[in-house]
């Protein structure tokens, strides 16, 4: 294996990493946005007001993407596995 292919199998899993983590972190950062203006609008600092919203609709979005966040992965292990059984 050379130096730029490795490289490219680099760049591919950071890649994966962003598509398979990217829409969770996106719904809890949305998320937490959305309950922290809130807390900061009626002056309400309950930890367990910011923690148990996030932590239900963070769940149902990781039930709700697995599917996707499965198949993306399924496709980039295929694809390593191909390029493994090429080079020999």
């Amino acid at each position: 294996m050379e130096f730029d292919s490795n490289i490219e199998s680099l760049r591919l899993a950071y890649w994966q990493i962003i598509i398979a983590a990217g829409p969770i972190l996106g719904v809890a950062l949305a998320v937490g946005l959305v309950i922290g203006i809130i807390q900061a609008a009626t002056s309400i600092n309950e930890m367990t007001l910011s923690f148990v919203p996030k932590l239900v609709i963070v769940l149902a979005a990781m039930a709700g993407f697995s599917t996707f966040m499965m198949q993306e992965m399924t496709d980039y292990f295929a694809s390593i596995f191909e390029q493994i059984r090429l080079l020999k």
